[in-house]
Order: C-alpha cells, then sequence, then structure tokens
C-alpha cells in the first residue's frame, strides 16, 4: 500500500510496476510529450521526467511510497536538493551525449522508436529506416552565400534584434524582438549573392538510409546508436547521434517475459479431469503439439513448462527460454439432475452436511456485477487492499495477463 499515487498516475502503470514497465512508460510518454515534437507538452514532458526520476531510483520510491512528495521535501535522500532539468533525466534515459569527451559540446541526440513484433524479436531481422536530417550546406559551407559579400542588415544594424519604444503616457517600455529580415544573424546576402541550394539558410535537409540489424532475442527498449547521424548546428563541429528504439507490441497469443513466453489455453472442465491434445503454433512457425494424459487432473490456473521453445538469448540464439502454458479452465453453468448424480458417484470427496433441525433454509442467488463493483469495490478500495475485489483479473503467474487461445 503507498500514500499517493500520483506520480504513478502520470506514468499510468500501478504501484507495483517493475523497472522494465516503469523504464517502458516513461519511453513512450517522453517521446510523445517531448517539446520538440509536441510544442504543448512541456509541462507534461516536465512532470513525467520529475515522476520517473523519484520512481526509478530505489531509495527514492520508497521515501515516496511511504510518505508520497511531502517525504521526498528537505533531505531524507529524496530530492531535497530539488529535481534535474528534465531534459537532463531524458539525455541520460536516451544516453544523450554521444559518448564525447568531457566538456565537449554536442548537438543533442535524434530518437525514433522503431514498432516490432513479437516474431521479428524471436526470429531476428534487418530494417531499413529513411531519416531526414539538418545538415550544414556543403555548397556554400555554411555561409549562405557568395564569400564576402555579406552585409550589416540594414533593419536592425547588424545586431540581430530590434528595439521597440512604447510610450504610455509618462512611462516608457522597450520591447525587444528577434529580426525576421536576417533571421536574427544581424548580416544578410543581397539576392543574387544568396546560396542556390541553401536559399542563404546556411543549413539543408538531408536524407539517408540507415539499416537497423535486430538479433534474434533482443529486448523491448534496446537502443541503436547511430553516431553522427542526427541534426548538425552550425556553431558545433560533430553533429548529434541518431538513436533507434525499440519499441515491442502486443501479440495476440504470447506475452514476454525475460526470455520466457506465456501462452494462455483456455480447456473444458473435461479435458481438465480426462485429457486432451493442444496444437501450438511458434513464433517461427513451426507446430509443436502437447498431450495430457487421462488421469493427470489440471486445476484452473495451474501452470506448465515446455523446456526450450521460449524466446533466444540474445547473447547465445542457440539457446532459448522456456514457454510457460497458463490453463483456465471452463465450467458449465448448468448440469442435469442425473448427470450431476453419475458425476458425484464418479469423483471422490463429495461431502455430507449434518443440517441442525432448528437451522434456516436460505436461498443462494447470482452476485450481480454491478451490485458487487458499488459495494465490495468500493468498500475494498476504501481499506486501501486494491486487490480488485470481485470481478477482479490476474490470475496466474505473477498476475499476467495472457492472451487467450
Amino acid at each position: 500500500m503507498v500514500k499517493e499515487t500520483k506520480y504513478y498516475d502520470t506514468l499510468g502503470v500501478k504501484p507495483d510496476a517493475s523497472d522494465s514497465e516503469l523504464k517502458k512508460a516513461y519511453r513512450k510518454l517522453a517521446l510523445k510529450f517531448h517539446p520538440d515534437k509536441n510544442p504543448d507538452g512541456a509541462e507534461q514532458f516536465k512532470q513525467i521526467s520529475q515522476a520517473y526520476e523519484v520512481l526509478s531510483d530505489e531509495k527514492k520510491r520508497k521515501i515516496y511510497d511511504q510518505a508520497g512528495e511531502e517525504g521526498l521535501q528537505g533531505g531524507g535522500g529524496g530530492g531535497g536538493e530539488g529535481f534535474h532539468n528534465p531534459f537532463d533525466v531524458f539525455d541520460m534515459f536516451f544516453g544523450g551525449g554521444g559518448g564525447g569527451r568531457r566538456g565537449e559540446r554536442r548537438v543533442k541526440p535524434t530518437v525514433h522508436q522503431m514498432r516490432v513484433t513479437l516474431d521479428t524479436l524471436y526470429k531476428g531481422a534487418t530494417r531499413k529506416l529513411k531519416i531526414n536530417r539538418t545538415v550544414t550546406c556543403k555548397q556554400c559551407k555554411g555561409r549562405g552565400g557568395a564569400e564576402g559579400a555579406c552585409k550589416d542588415c540594414s533593419d536592425c544594424n547588424g545586431r540581430g534584434i530590434k528595439i521597440r519604444v512604447i510610450r504610455m503616457g509618462p512611462m516608457v517600455q522597450q520591447m525587444q524582438s528577434h529580426c525576421e529580415s536576417c533571421q536574427g544573424e544581424g548580416s544578410i546576402f543581397a539576392e543574387k549573392d544568396k546560396c542556390k541550394k541553401c536559399n542563404g539558410r546556411k543549413q539543408v535537409r538531408e536524407e539517408e538510409i540507415l539499416e537497423v540489424h535486430i538479433k534474434p532475442g533482443q529486448r523491448d527498449g534496446e537502443k541503436f546508436v547511430f553516431e553522427e547521424k542526427g541534426d548538425q548546428a552550425l556553431d558545433i563541429e560533430k553533429p548529434g547521434d541518431f538513436i533507434v528504439v525499440l519499441d515491442e507490441q502486443e501479440h495476440e497469443k504470447f506475452v514476454r517475459k525475460g526470455d520466457n513466453l506465456i501462452i494462455q489455453h483456455n480447456i473444458e472442465l473435461s479435458e481438465a479431469l480426462c485429457g486432451f491434445v493442444r496444437t501450438i503454433k511458434t513464433l517461427d512457425g513451426r507446430d509443436i503439439y502437447y498431450r495430457v494424459l487421462p488421469g493427470e487432473v489440471i486445476a484452473h490456473a495451474a501452470v506448465k513448462v515446455i523446456h526450450n521453445e521460449g524466446m533466444p538469448m540474445h547473447r547465445t540464439p542457440s539457446d532459448r527460454g522456456d514457454l510457460l502454458v497458463q490453463f483456465d479452465v471452463k465450467f458449465p453453468d448448468k448440469m442435469s439432475p442425473s448427470n450431476a448424480i453419475k458425476l458425484a458417484e464418479l469423483l471422490p470427496g463429495k461431502r455430507e452436511e449434518i443440517i441442525d433441525e432448528d437451522a434456516e433454509v436460505v436461498e443462494l442467488v447470482d452476485l450481480d456485477p454491478r451490485a458487487s463493483r458499488r459495494t465490495f469495490g468500493e468498500r475494498e478500495e476504501q481499506e486501501g487492499h486494491g486487490h480488485g475485489g470481485f470481478g477482479g483479473h490476474g490470475h496466474g503467474p505473477q498476475g499476467v495477463q495472457c492472451q487467450q487461445s
């Protein structure tokens, strides 16, 4: 139980979220609301970065869970010194800086999320990615026009800014603005002297094809860094890096947990008691099957393991994790009295209850799901249990929700 959930809600995760779930949530939201891509997302970007900064730090997260934001104020190992710049958090997460020497100025990296299927991560693939980046114009070498033809802007007298004086009665106010004539450069070229390729802007857009080699077993969130393939700035020698981040998409049948795969199989009660056969189509297109022999009973929510049929291990792709099969036993809604008597004779353990002659007879009826949410659900929420109450989900290993098949 945590004192407050604001930071968890900001990232869209539950209070028991794992480190990998926190990373995935931050990555998607930070890229969505980064001011470079979303000019209106500055405040959301700041809140997302603050939430991740706290929850990704084990010590700070523990303090926050116990005492909330209030506990992070003023020492105690949690943020009394204030939060980091949200862009610093972003750069640290995505590997900004590109490995340059200490103190070396670098252009911030360009980050691209590449959507990949679980099948692709299982088998590996090579993806071609067309990028469009800003580079210094090679034709004029970043001057914007013919050498020596540059002149001071007459509109701003070479300052790059304009100053406007506003008089309001006895008060005088000066307003400073960017000079549009020279784009704040302070100098301009005559039309005939401008570079024909960049039209005096000193930079151009350039397309390039990058190849991303995805190896079998790679994971969601892994990064590919293409050094100096990002944007270029006029006053910085080296371009920024271009970073590709793998974004694993949900699969219709399998759920991945590390090197293991999980699949849910729905079976009838007769199958759970009397045995059955199931076929599984693997991610590399093979058909495998397993048998449950008569006499081997499968309990509801039971988990069985098929060894070496999980994901390839990144370092040693010839080795694979395991495939976990999670069973959901479907019970019949109704049964005829005659069949119930026959089944009772076959199944052990039917209990005979001795009824006191003073006991009252009551009726057992189906629970209305809406009523259960209004009563039991609200009561549990108020008591802070947070286990979902009636109508909750999440049976199986560690509450994993698998796709049905």
